[in-house]
């Protein structure tokens, strides 16, 4: 073992992960850990930046294969870099700011026309004359466009 390789003790001490969500993380390709003789991991101290970005990205409601797909063209010997992160954030922050327009959408229009009618039948005919939404596609179109012509 070398001196700056890390336990599976010594990440999840470190990221405040239980040990199977670090094996769950690795049979899903997001740490690469390796193993000495005796079969143990080993972590180098780039799996824990990897790992924080797991988390993070968890709870901005990314899935795991959005990660994964982020972090794979990365080496598995380090985390990500300044460019790395530039480029990484970009994408995310793309997704997010998608992510808000829909919840201002939704939050804007939730007491009123959602695009099926349900709610609104007195006021179907302002919002959705003649079904418009249909046309849109499947699902409460005025909430996931910003209008219909979208």
């Amino acid at each position: 073992m070398k001196a700056r390789d890390l336990t599976i003790g010594d990440i999840s001490a470190r990221t405040g992960l239980a040990v199977s969500a670090i094996r769950h993380y690795e049979s899903e390709g997001l740490v690469h850990p390796y193993r000495t003789q005796t079969g143990q991991r080993r972590y180098v101290r780039a799996d824990i930046r990897r790992l924080s970005f797991v988390l993070i990205a968890q709870q901005l409601g990314f899935t795991l294969a959005e990660i994964r797909e982020q972090l794979e063209p990365l080496p598995s010997t380090r985390g990500p870099n300044k460019s790395d992160w530039t480029r990484m954030s970009r994408r995310f922050a793309k997704v997010i700011d998608q992510r808000i327009a829909t919840m201002q959408r939704l939050r804007n229009r939730l007491d009123g026309c959602i695009g099926c009618g349900c709610l609104s039948l007195e006021t179907c005919v302002i919002y959705n004359n003649e079904d418009r939404a249909a046309k849109s596609g499947p699902g409460p179109r005025l909430v996931l466009q910003d209008n219909l012509d979208d």
